[in-house]
């Protein structure tokens, strides 16, 4: 895509001030809309409109493959938003490189967030040329397996403490009528369950030689073999889940119609709306119980450059509202998810919330794929295990074949 024209009708008319800042309304978009994000976004809608502005939601329906090309098509188009969720990493790479978005250096050094975010490979995801362009509001970690406690005692069987217990237990779940394991059908989900299944079984080692280095020979190897072998039994598992959305898929688990669900700590959210309790009504496996290493990816917002000066001033002040103490923990404890500064109080962390965050202060992190791969490249391997979830004849050799040959091209 060529952004370089478009930024182009930009620059003789925009306005850029870190000055003094009067009310004004940003329009927000994103794509939290389950229950439980609606219920996060609205703490940081209620902190942004205390300074005297407006938050406008402008909430997207669907996952992020929806909404990313509509915040891109708005901003390559000439009709900007105040400010856009995208995922840490690459995904507004090119606008960046553009001129399309705002550079937020000065709002970070004077709010600190170089001594403030933790780990620092969140802010080095917003920057770009030594430049800081986005505003990290959390730490989302895929690894996780949620569990639902009643449908274990329903099936007459333990609520399994690993990976390989859970596989164990799925004949008596299908037996009592439940799905063993729930995959939605957006593409992201089935992607996304491969990557926790192969930082599990194969370890952050490969996990990086593959993802980071981009070396094929490791993903046409037998480690990566292993991994394909399990997600061919995750497949078999979620046969009858007929659901897409991730957060339908979260509610089989909570009303105990699924056993389980690999799902990034989002998840929480709906466990809570739905009333749960971590520990009594749904069991939480950090790295499927196998491996607890949990990845530092996640959610920021970056700000379009806008002509009108007014709503330019309130971008820096919705962006260092977006990382202010008080907002981090209203909203990441209505996430799921988990701050980015390392200075919070999170006395109020259920059970689960507590277990990422000692794995985040023992280190045992990874980054994210979205912080690896290309948006181009991550779509490839969406497409794939998309299919390879909804077509059980294609074998693990040909899928793993078609996966080596995505890192062999990726960028």
């Amino acid at each position: 895509m060529n952004f370089r024209s478009v930024a182009a009708a930009f620059a003789a008319s925009v306005v850029m001030p870190f000055t003094a800042v009067q009310a004004a309304e940003l329009e927000v978009t994103h794509w939290w809309t389950s229950g439980g994000e609606a219920a996060a976004v609205a703490e940081l809608a209620k902190a942004f409109d205390a300074t005297g502005n407006k938050w406008v939601d402008g909430a997207i329906a669907g996952s992020g493959g929806t909404a990313r090309p509509i915040m891109i098509s708005r901003i390559t188009g000439g009709d900007p938003m105040g400010a856009t969720q995208f995922n840490h990493g690459r995904q507004a790479e090119e606008l960046v490189q553009a001129g399309l978005m705002r550079d937020l250096t000065a709002v970070a050094e004077k709010e600190r967030w170089r001594e403030v975010v933790k780990p620092q490979s969140l802010l080095d995801s917003c920057t770009i040329d030594g430049k800081i362009y986005c505003a990290p509001v959390n730490i989302h970690s895929w690894q996780w397996l949620w569990l639902s406690n009643g449908a274990f005692e329903k099936a007459g069987v333990a609520v399994p403490t690993n990976w390989d217990e859970f596989v164990t237990a799925a004949p008596a779940l299908e037996k009592a009528g439940i799905v063993p394991l729930a995959v939605g059908g957006q593409p992201w989900q089935a992607a996304g369950a491969f990557d926790v299944l192969m930082v599990a079984i194969a370890g952050k080692d490969t996990f990086y030689k593959v993802f980071k280095d981009k070396d094929a020979d490791v993903a046409a190897g037998a480690e990566i073999a292993k991994v394909f072998k399990v997600a061919d039994d995750a497949r078999r598992m979620s046969k009858g889940t007929n659901v897409q959305d991730w957060n339908q898929a979260t509610n089989m688990v909570i009303s105990g119609k699924a056993g389980g669900q690999i799902m990034g700590d989002w998840a929480q959210g709906e466990f809570a709306l739905a009333g749960q309790t971590a520990g009594k009504d749904y069991t939480c496996l950090p790295g499927l119980g196998v491996n607890e290493i949990i990845s530092t990816g996640g959610d920021a917002f970056y700000f379009p450059v806008l002509k009108d000066e007014e709503k330019s001033k309130a971008q820096d002040v919705l962006a260092a509202t977006l990382l202010a103490p008080a907002t981090q923990v209203a909203f990441n404890l209505k996430k799921g998810s988990l701050p980015v500064r390392g200075d919070v109080d999170l006395a109020a962390a259920n059970d689960c919330m507590k277990k990422g965050l000692d794995i985040l202060a023992r280190g045992n992190v990874i980054e994210g794929t979205d912080q690896l791969l290309s948006a181009d490249s991550q779509k490839q391997k969406e497409d794939l295990f998309s299919e390879f979830f909804a077509n059980p004849s294609i074998t693990a050799e040909q899928a793993q074949k078609r996966f080596a040959d995505i890192i062999a091209s990726a960028d």
